[in-house]
């Protein structure tokens, strides 16, 4: 298969997946202990290797970031999303940096998500940080954050390395912080309060139907906001997804395309949506926050059996963007 055709492929899958579909409370979203994690390492590895063959998505619990942390982070989100839009305007969304609102339209809706973001990749930022006149500490907070979030992504990706079969820390130098070429991604999210006037006849996503582009995303979710649903592989035809509370002590994660084409496909990259409340659902507005660990710009993305063309991070990257955007970033 050359890397148009997968391309083309993937987005024809994904165009399929803008129905309702149906719901299923019988699935199982595992929960792993990151407790006494060098000790328990190889269990560890076991218990995500299966997870994330079973579902693909996991929560983590015992993960070493404090609450208290989490919670700073979403009130400085919040913080940042309150500026006037004329002074997000001037931190704009390129290159999988900066801000934007409504600019994203997935093929599974063709219509734009209801939500605006805030991305921030190290190496990309430039001018892009809020001066500290507008939001004094934001920006300190945020690398701080970010270096929390990185480290216990390449915890978890250590573990998927050694049962894949490569090198321990191969995901460690893959996700180099200090090259240039680091692409990895915290993303603040922000979705829109559903009016009172369209609470019943609501026929936009908050987020239609995807697959992430990273190897692995750690996803942040506040109590009471949530919408977050799952559809698995093998449910891919029928279209049944499972609902994933928000708890906001755990990490929900799940495998990206990257990692599934590193494992040749023994570690899926599922389906995944942000659904509207329902009747009598929290209307109001949805933050979450997320970490997506994706590979330097310069690391060659190789399939053991040769399944998959070769491609940088880089690439495959920006190939994914394009497909996403309602303009070409």
């Amino acid at each position: 298969m050359t890397e148009a055709t997968y391309a083309l492929h993937e987005l024809s899958k994904e165009s399929r997946m803008g129905a309702m579909g149906s719901e299923t409370t019988t699935r199982e979203v595992r929960r792993i202990s990151l407790a006494d994690f060098d000790n328990r390492k190889a269990e560890i590895a076991d218990q995500l290797w299966d997870a994330a063959i079973d579902v693909g998505f996991f929560q983590l619990a015992d993960h070493g970031v404090p609450l208290a942390d989490i919670r700073a982070a979403f009130a400085e989100a919040e913080r940042f999303f309150a500026l006037p839009d004329t002074v997000k305007a001037q931190y704009p969304l390129a290159n999988n940096a900066g801000w934007e609102s409504k600019a994203q339209v997935r093929p599974s809706t063709g219509t734009a998500d209801q939500k605006e973001s805030y991305q921030i990749t190290l190496p990309l930022m430039g001018k892009l940080f809020p001066t500290e006149e507008e939001l004094p500490g934001f920006k300190a907070a945020m690398l701080a954050f970010e270096q929390q979030s990185w480290e216990i992504g390449m915890k978890v990706l250590s573990c998927f390395a050694q049962k894949i079969g490569l090198p321990e820390f191969f995901f460690t130098h893959a996700h180099d912080k200090s090259s240039p070429e680091y692409q990895s991604t915290l993303r603040l999210l922000h979705y829109y309060a559903i009016p009172a006037e369209v609470q019943d006849k609501l026929d936009l996503w908050r987020a239609g139907a995807h697959t992430d582009f990273d190897c692995l995303t750690l996803l942040y979710q506040r109590q009471g906001q949530g919408g977050l649903q799952v559809c698995p592989g093998k449910e891919f035809e029928a279209q049944e997804w499972t609902s994933i509370p928000p708890e906001e002590d755990l990490i929900t994660c799940n495998i990206g395309d990257m990692l599934m084409r590193w494992s040749d496909d023994v570690l899926p990259s599922n389906f995944h949506r942000v659904r509207n409340p329902q009747p009598g659902e929290y209307m109001g507005p949805r933050y979450s926050i997320a970490f997506f660990c994706q590979a330097n710009r310069d690391t060659l993305i190789e399939s053991p059996s040769g399944k998959y063309p070769s491609i940088t991070a880089g690439d495959y990257l920006k190939q994914r963007i394009a497909a996403n955007f309602a303009k070409k970033y």
